[in-house]
């Protein structure tokens, strides 16, 4: 699939972009462009790989020059980039709303213009039924790459859905295991707190299923159970922590869920499932070819009100073995 293939991956330099680029560079590609705002972050991961297929850019998609010289001769996209911790787009929405949507019409005019075979648009839970900035950012960057769709046959915008990956930069696993270490406590925001977890490689996987099954304007949902916050907690605490260390409660953030949902009640009338590990979702847009597409394959429809890390939770046994699974723990 990606063989003598060039591709662009934006925000590349992040934890999704450094096991995209391990995989890929296994596959045979022609050339691996790390598009990026930081130099240093680019840097290290030069000299990490030390590939002559890699190929560095630093650039911003709000700037639509730049993504447009950087898209120039790409076959596939894979949009990484937003500005994604929630607290920080509520403290600056003008600045979330440059990257998560003008970033986004920027990358879809330019790979519109130099002819890009298909754009993989990462998002996430919180762009369901959103409560935030961040979420609300990712929805409308959504629609717009669903909409692209409509203004081309040429390139094919697909978006997927994950929920937390494990280890990534920010996000709470490393977090907790930081605060056990530095503090010996770690703060959590509701002891009934759910969320959706998958490992770095899982959602590679969910990646090059979009890429590899999709025709355009499909959005692919893997299929995960939820893990209670406090759950992945208390497993850090008795791995990191000693008889002192504690787990205190301190209240739900602004813009903060108690359970997140990756398919909301709106869409589950256009939501099939796709095979043993996802789901897909058809827009309400027209998108020609695209339901036809789909009545041929004959899915099962979804048959559920909604899909919410609360339908399905796993307890503390199976979050330490997803700790392990994720390399966090031995």
């Amino acid at each position: 699939m990606f063989e003598n293939k060039s591709i662009l991956i934006t925000g590349g330099t992040g934890s999704w972009g450094n096991e995209l680029t391990t995989q890929l560079l296994e596959m045979n590609t022609k050339q691996i462009i790390i598009y990026s705002r930081s130099e240093l972050n680019q840097v290290n991961m030069k000299r990490k790989f030390n590939n002559e297929r890699l190929k560095f850019i630093i650039g911003d998609i709000r700037d639509y020059d730049s993504i447009k010289q950087a898209t120039k001769n790409v076959d596939y996209i894979f949009h990484l980039a937003a500005l994604k911790h929630v607290p920080i787009c509520e403290e600056q929405p003008y600045e979330a709303m440059k990257t998560n949507i003008i970033g986004i019409d920027n990358l879809i005019k330019a790979a519109i213009e130099n002819k890009v075979s298909k754009v993989i648009d990462v998002s996430t839970d919180k762009s369901v039924e959103p409560i935030n900035v961040y979420g609300m950012t990712k929805a409308i960057g959504e629609k717009l790459i669903i909409h692209a769709n409509t203004l081309t046959n040429e390139t094919k915008f697909v978006c997927i859905r994950g929920g937390n990956v494990l280890g990534t930069n920010g996000s709470v696993v490393p977090y907790f295991i930081d605060q056990v270490k530095r503090f010996n406590e770690i703060t959590i925001t509701d002891t009934d707190m759910t969320r959706y977890f998958l490992t770095l490689r899982q959602a590679i996987q969910l990646l090059f299923k979009a890429i590899g099954n999709s025709i355009g304007g499909e959005t692919f949902v893997m299929k995960m159970p939820g893990y209670k916050i406090i759950d992945i907690a208390k497993v850090i605490q008795a791995e990191f922590g000693n008889e002192n260390c504690k787990i205190r409660i301190i209240g739900k953030r602004p813009g903060e869920k108690l359970h997140e949902v990756l398919i909301s009640r709106y869409e589950v009338e256009n939501a099939y499932i796709y095979d043993e590990n996802y789901f897909v979702i058809l827009p309400q847009l027209d998108i020609k070819g695209l339901k036809e597409h789909y009545i041929k394959k004959n899915l099962e429809p979804l048959n559920k009100k909604e899909y919410s890390s609360s339908d399905y939770i796993l307890g503390y046994n199976e979050a330490k073995k997803m700790l392990i699974q994720g390399g966090f723990i031995a």
